[in-house]
């Protein structure tokens, strides 16, 4: 009996961004410069397989400051940290390296500009989300609000509807952002925004491959982690875009198949913390069952790269 056919839309550009890879090399740079344990505060990228590999080189994964010795380098996630974390970092004469993810970083100064210039920032992020702590940490408590959703604007109270700036988290859903944004400018039209758009290229460039790909597509899979935001926006873009059946799986042991039997076309994509090794696993699951083809949905290339940091540049 002959496999079905099968035809996988591959999504470009899907997976790592800059800005992944290179927390992820400056934490194997670390190691190599300083030897094990190194230790990062929060996971450096939202992936349990990525971490799990860190782990394995020596990499030690602690939630705050306080769980690392003072004697052994520290490195802050790539989704940022509260101005708080270096300060203490540096009063308790720690080696620490900042993985922070420079289009984040970017936020964080546009933050601290609008502050000096006097104007109450308003975040749209979502609650909990370490970059929504990090950047919001900048300022002291009170100069950042929160919303969340078109429904916030309504009821968050500034200290002066005429003195206000906004900044957004990088990973949310482009389209989303634009109401929340529309509905800010019409309740207080003296907002300031952004120079260009907090959202970053990644982001925008994941989305956009999906809303290529889904609305040909039967089932739509996104490989990524549960807690990973920008991996969550790609489900919700691929089932607003008409895919009926749209999913985050993690690897190739959490698809489920008897909810697949019947489909000719599957988009895949990855989100930015999910390796491309994932990608093919999930492919190579496919391929025991179907007879695959594989097509390839591009609508950008990617060659933006940043540099690590000068200390891990400088040998030890």
């Amino acid at each position: 009996m002959t496999n079905p056919p099968l035809t996988i839309l591959l999504a470009a550009p899907r997976g790592f961004c800059a800005g992944v890879d290179r927390a992820i090399k400056i934490v194997e740079m670390a190691i190599d410069k300083w030897g094990a344990p190194v230790y990062v505060r929060h996971e450096i990228v939202h992936n349990k397989y990525v971490v799990d590999g860190l782990r394995a080189k020596g990499a030690v994964f602690v939630e705050e400051l306080e769980d690392c010795p003072t004697d052994r380098p520290v490195i802050f996630s790539a989704h940022g940290v509260p101005k708080s974390v270096p300060l203490e970092a540096a009063r308790r004469e720690m080696i620490y390296v900042d993985a922070t993810c420079p289009l984040v970083s970017k936020v964080h100064i546009e933050a601290a500009r609008h502050a000096e210039n006097g104007l109450q920032i308003i975040m749209i992020g979502h609650e909990g989300h370490p970059e929504t702590i990090g950047t919001m940490g900048q300022l002291p408590q009170g100069d950042v609000l929160l919303v969340e959703t078109e429904a916030d604007v309504a009821t968050v109270a500034p200290r002066d509807p005429q003195s206000l700036a906004y900044v957004t988290q990088t990973t949310l859903s482009v389209d989303d952002t634009i109401g929340i944004v529309d509905a800010l400018k019409a309740r207080f039209p003296a907002i300031v925004g952004p120079h260009k758009e907090d959202i970053c290229y990644a982001t925008t460039n994941r989305q956009e491959a999906v809303k290529a790909a889904a609305p040909r597509a039967d089932a739509l899979l996104v490989v990524g982690a549960p807690n990973s935001s920008n991996s969550k926006r790609l489900v919700d873009v691929g089932a607003r875009a008409g895919c009926a059946y749209a999913q985050l799986v993690q690897r190739a042991s959490d698809i489920d198949f008897r909810a697949l039997s019947g489909i000719r076309t599957l988009a895949l994509t990855a989100g930015a913390s999910a390796p491309e090794e994932l990608v093919n696993e999930v492919i190579d699951a496919f391929r025991d069952k179907w007879d695959v083809s594989i097509e390839l949905v591009e609508t950008a290339q990617e060659n933006v790269e940043f540099k690590v940091p000068r200390v891990l540049r400088e040998r030890a």
